[in-house]
Parts: structure tokens; sequence; C-alpha cells
């Protein structure tokens, strides 16, 4: 059983990681184009995410006994790829829209 002090703790952390969310996804929402809106949800679902992670580890280690540090493991992951992803996600659509005729800055090929 835990704490009731770790219990407020953790339904607070996970509270406001909701709220980021919905932040996120109101950007989403109102944001006119794609490149902008994918700014949004990025930043807010990995920090999100960290506090969720925040909020397991507060949560495992006081019904363990002992400090867990294993949720890190996810968290680790996700900053890596999460990042990853929103780059790939960006050239593919910064091409598509090339193809596509659309006036945007030329491609960084060397040209001066």
């Amino acid at each position: 059983m835990m704490p009731p002090p770790a219990e407020i703790a953790v339904a607070l952390l996970l509270l406001a990681s909701g709220a980021v969310v919905l932040v996120a996804a109101l950007g989403l929402a109102r944001l006119p184009d794609f490149f902008a809106r994918m700014h949004a949800p990025a930043l807010a679902s990995t920090l999100a995410a960290w506090i969720v992670t925040l909020a397991s580890i507060i949560h495992f280690s006081t019904r363990g006994g002992g400090l867990a540090l294993h949720v890190w493991l996810v968290i680790i992951v996700l900053s890596i790829t999460a990042p990853v992803t929103t780059i790939v996600l960006a050239r593919a659509a910064l091409f598509r829209r090339r193809q596509a005729g659309d006036a945007l800055p030329p491609p960084l090929g060397g040209r001066l």
C-alpha cells in the first residue's frame, strides 16, 4: 500500500501529464500547416512521457520499498526515437511538397 502523499503526488503528476497532452492536442487542431502542427505534439508528448515516468518511479519506489529506476529504460528509448521520427516525418513532408511544386526553400545540397 502506498502512503497518501505518494498517491497524491502520482495523481497530480498524471493529471499534469494529461493537461500537457490536452494542450498539445489543442495546438494540433489550431496550428495552420503540417510543419507547425508536428512541433507541438512532438514536444508535448515527450514532456508528458517524462512526467508519467516520474510518476511511475514514485509509484514503484514507494510500493517496492527501494528506488525503482527500471522505468528509465522506456523514457530513454522514447527520448532517442521521438526526435528522429519527427525529423523523418518533416523531411518526407518537405520532399512531397517539393515534388508537388510548392514554393519552398531549396534543398541544402551543397549549392551556394
